[in-house]
C-alpha cells in the first residue's frame, strides 16, 4: 500500500533536505577559505591584509571553478598555499555531502518503513476505544445485575462491522504481529481519551442513535473518528509524534493509508472475497526503486542543472523556485534510469508533486520543461524505454 507516489513524495522531501545541507557545507567551505587568509595574530611579522584579502578572494574562485571537478586545480598557476587551501576546502564539502547524503538516504527508508506501523496504530486505537465500550458495557450490565435496565445502541462501536473485518482478518492479525503493534502500554490513555474526545463529540453521538447500523455507516463512522479526531486531536497526534521523528512529512500519508484500509474493508462485503486486500508492502522492488531515485537524482545533478539551464536562457538557474529545480532533477533521473518506467507516467507524476510542494505556476513550468527535455533525450539516446516503459510514449 506505499504505492510509487508515495515514495517518490518522500524522496522529494529527503532531496529537499539534502540540497539544504549542501548549502550549509558549501557556506562551511567558503567560511574555511576566508578563516585561512586571517591575518595571525599570533605572528611576530607585519601582516599585509590586502595580499592576504587578495588570495581568499582567488581561492574562493577557485574553489568554485573546482566544484564539479577538483582535478582541474592542479592546472591553476595559483600559489601552493592557495591550492592546498582550495583543495581542503573541497575535500571537506564534498564529505560533508558524502555523510548527508547516506544519513538521509538511511532516515528516508528508516522512515517508509516505519509508516505501515504507524497506520497500523491508527486503526488499533479505533479497535481499542471499540473495545473499551464492550468492556465499559459489560461492568455495567454485571452491576445493574438482572435489572432491565435500558442501554440503548451502547454497544453500536464495538459491534462496527468494518472494525470487526479488519480485526478477522489473518492478514491484518500477521501484520500487527510483524510491525510489532500494541497498545498494552497505554491502556489508561485509551480511557481518557474516549471519554474526553470520542464519547462527547457529535459524531459519535449522532452514531449511538441508529438502532442498527448499517456497512456504510459503520464505515462512515470509524472513518470520522479517524480523520476527525484522531488526526486532528493534539494529545493522540502527540503520542503518533512520539513514534515517528518524521510525523509531520508522514502525518498526512499515515492517515490515507489508514482510511484506505477502512474503506477496503467496507467494500469486502459487496464482493465474494473474505480477504483484506494486501497490507504489508512490496518492500524489496519498492526499495530498491526508492534508493535508487535518491540516489541517481544527486549523481546527476550537475547535468540536469545544465539541462534545465540550457531550456531556461531568460532565467537565472538560480531564481528558479528550489523546490522546481529538484522535481525536475528527479523526473530527468527518473526517465534516464528506470527503462520499465513510462515516460507520460514520470512526467504525471511530478507534476502532481509540483502542485503539492512548488509554487502556482509550478504545473506548467514543471509540465512543459518535462516534455521537451523528454522528447530530445529520447531522441539523442539518453532516455531508452523498454518493456511497459514503452507504453504510451508514441
Amino acid at each position: 500500500m506505499l504505492n510509487r507516489r508515495i515514495l517518490r513524495v518522500k524522496a522529494f522531501q529527503n532531496l529537499y533536505a539534502y540540497e539544504q545541507c549542501k548549502g550549509s557545507n558549501l557556506n562551511l567551505a567558503k567560511d574555511f577559505i576566508k578563516e585561512s587568509f586571517l591575518p595571525d595574530l599570533n605572528s611576530m611579522e607585519v601582516q599585509d591584509k590586502a595580499l592576504l584579502n587578495k588570495e581568499a578572494e582567488q581561492a574562493l574562485r577557485l574553489f568554485d571553478q573546482n566544484l564539479e571537478n577538483p582535478q582541474l586545480l592542479g592546472a591553476s598557476d595559483a600559489s601552493p598555499k592557495i591550492k592546498k587551501v582550495v583543495l581542503e576546502a573541497l575535500k571537506q564539502f564534498h564529505k560533508a555531502n558524502e555523510k548527508d547524503q547516506q544519513f538521509l538516504l538511511k532516515n528516508m527508508v528508516a522512515s517508509a518503513e516505519r509508516i505501515p506501523q504507524l497506520y497500523l496504530l491508527a486503526i488499533e486505537l479505533l479497535q481499542a476505544f471499540a473495545l473499551h465500550v464492550e468492556k465499559d458495557f459489560a461492568k455495567k450490565k454485571k452491576l445493574s445485575g438482572d435489572s432491565p435496565i435500558g442501554f440503548g445502541n451502547d454497544l453500536n462501536l464495538a459491534k462496527n462491522q468494518v472494525l470487526a473485518k479488519i480485526r478477522e482478518s489473518q492478514d491484518y492479525q500477521n501484520a500487527l504481529v510483524r510491525n510489532q503493534v500494541n497498545l498494552d502500554d497505554i491502556e489508561l490513555e485509551i480511557k481518557e481519551w474516549f471519554r474526553d474526545y470520542i464519547k462527547p463529540c457529535e459524531i459519535y453521538q449522532a452514531y449511538l442513535q441508529i438502532a442498527e447500523p448499517t456497512v456504510e455507516q459503520d464505515y462512515e463512522l470509524a472513518d470520522d473518528l479517524l480523520k476527525k479526531i484522531i488526526f486532528k486531536n493534539e494529545v493522540m497526534l502527540n503520542f503518533f509524534s512520539e513514534k515517528d521523528l518524521n510525523w509531520t512529512e508522514n502525518k498526512s500519508v499515515v492517515r490515507s493509508l489508514a482510511s484506505k484500509v477502512l474503506k477496503n474493508a467496507s467494500h469486502i462485503y459487496d464482493s465474494e472475497d473474505n480477504g483484506l486486500p494486501e497490507i504489508a508492502m512490496n518492500w524489496d522492488e519498492d526499495r530498491e526503486f526508492f534508493q535508487n531515485i535518491f540516489n541517481f537524482t544527486i549523481e546527476n545533478d550537475a547535468k540536469s542543472k545544465a539541462l534545465i539551464s540550457q531550456k531556461t536562457k531568460n532565467w537565472d538557474i538560480e531564481r528558479l523556485a528550489f523546490t522546481d529545480k529538484v522535481i525536475i532533477s528527479m523526473a530527468l533521473a527518473e526517465m534516464k534510469n528506470f527503462p520499465s518506467i513510462p515516460i507520460k507516467v514520470s512526467i504525471n507524476e511530478y507534476i502532481d508533486i509540483s502542485k503539492t510542494y512548488s509554487t502556482p505556476k509550478s504545473k506548467q513550468f514543471v509540465n512543459g520543461l518535462l516534455d521537451v527535455l523528454s522528447k530530445e533525450l529520447t531522441e539523442s539516446g539518453q532516455i531508452r524505454k523498454s518493456g511497459r516503459g514503452l507504453l504510451d510514449n508514441k
